[in-house]
């Protein structure tokens, strides 16, 4: 992967113009939070707001069972389950998952069988752990089985630092996540599955003739919030998972390592609020309008427009004197023939040291293969900068 700045004088602009806008008014306030993993993303454009110990690995605790509602909601839209599919409550999901098991539980009855409409009302709203090994079992055959399905899963969707052992979240040595990839969970179940992510907003759910509140404390405030999970142990701490909307705009904030459940309540709030308070929107590019131009070797054109298939907004924070730099990284050098629509790199935007946007580039226009003169002339330039670049490398390693 080559980082490039490509097209100078546009970057250039962009980046005076974002300058220029984060400098109207007060300077922003700054954010501080007693939750040593934090982060709060846009939802619409990717922009990180606000990130601490984003990157570091912690157990997740019950945020887990995330991935486990990820599993089913993909089994239901690839049409393997539905929600009248029925699982059985087998002894180690009673023993383990239910009261005596000392944490959140749906209180299934052994043996029982139950519709997976009901269990994952027990997973999500009730946090139940006798329903997330009901599941895990039911669909993989052991939770062993499930965790290895979990931690794949986690990998297709983009969730490069997680590993998941259980279904359940409860502590194993290498059950690990980040609060970067537990938004990028979030993001995923919000847009993948509108629909079956609405379970995340019902505010209760009564099973066995016991009635329990959902355990997101957000639910109960009025910022919007509409989902997602909680989590606890010892090892880790209070952590949320959450997400509200307000005016049309989306939030998503993962807060992990607080000493109390009224940390969690207070702190998740603080957040979101600061968010949805402290920024303001700005468009840089519209959807299909050229960002930059990639060099494209051996092709009849000597390079390709990439465009992002929607608009390039970022989120800035209202009179904040960060630096804003941005810049192209893609695969390089393109080789023709590239195809419209092709996927070549990404817009990288950062604001200071946070990483402000990050979003997929396209190629705008095809490029055919070039003539045999033309691919002969491309393939000399080639060489030529390789050995220079050779060249400089050698008279590097010396000095």
């Amino acid at each position: 992967m080559r980082a490039t700045i490509l097209d100078a004088t546009r970057t250039a602009l962009l980046c005076g113009v974002l300058a220029l806008s984060a400098l109207g008014g007060a300077r922003a306030q700054s954010f501080q939070t007693a939750a040593p993993h934090a982060i709060l993303v846009d939802a619409d454009s990717g922009s990180v707001l606000f990130e601490k110990g984003a990157d570091d690995p912690f157990s997740p605790a019950s945020m887990a069972k995330l991935m486990t509602t990820e599993i089913v909601f993909n089994e239901i839209r690839q049409g393997r389950l539905t929600m009248d599919s029925e699982f059985q409550i087998t002894e180690d999901a009673w023993r383990r998952g239910g009261a005596g098991g000392g944490g959140s539980s749906m209180f299934a009855q052994l043996n029982s069988r139950i519709k997976l409409s009901d269990l994952l009302r027990g997973l999500i709203v009730q946090s139940g752990n006798d329903a997330a090994i009901a599941i895990g079992e039911g669909i993989a055959g052991s939770e062993e089985n499930f965790g290895r399905m979990m931690t794949a899963r986690a990998k297709e969707i983009g969730l490069t630092r997680s590993t998941f052992r259980n279904a359940t979240g409860y502590a194993a040595p290498d059950q690990k996540v980040t609060a970067r990839d537990l938004s990028k969970l979030a993001l995923h179940l919000i847009d993948t599955y509108p629909d079956l992510y609405k379970i995340f907003s019902e505010r209760e759910f009564t099973w066995n003739k016991i009635k329990q509140q959902n355990r997101n404390p957000l639910l109960a405030l009025d910022i919007g919030a509409d989902g997602l999970k909680t989590g606890y142990l010892e090892e880790s701490g209070y952590g949320l998972t959450g997400s509200a909307v307000q005016n049309g705009q989306r939030l998503i904030m993962v807060v992990s390592g607080l000493k109390t459940a009224r940390d969690r309540a207070a702190e998740s709030r603080k957040l979101m609020e600061w968010g949805f308070r402290a920024f303001e929107p700005r468009q840089v590019f519209t959807a299909g309008e050229t960002v930059a131009d990639a060099s494209v070797y051996g092709g009849a054109q000597g390079s390709v427009p990439l465009v992002a298939k929607k608009p390039v907004r970022v989120l800035l924070p209202r009179g904040t004197g960060d630096r804003i730099t941005a810049k192209v990284v893609y695969d390089g050098p393109l080789v023709a023939p590239v195809e419209e629509g092709q996927a070549i790199g990404r817009l990288k935007i950062m604001r200071g040291d946070t990483q402000a946007l990050d979003q997929p580039l396209y190629a705008g226009a095809s490029v055919a293969a070039g003539t045999i003169p033309q691919r002969a002339l491309d393939a000399a330039m080639e060489v030529g900068t390789g050995l220079f670049r050779r060249a400089f490398e050698k008279v590097g390693a010396k000095s």
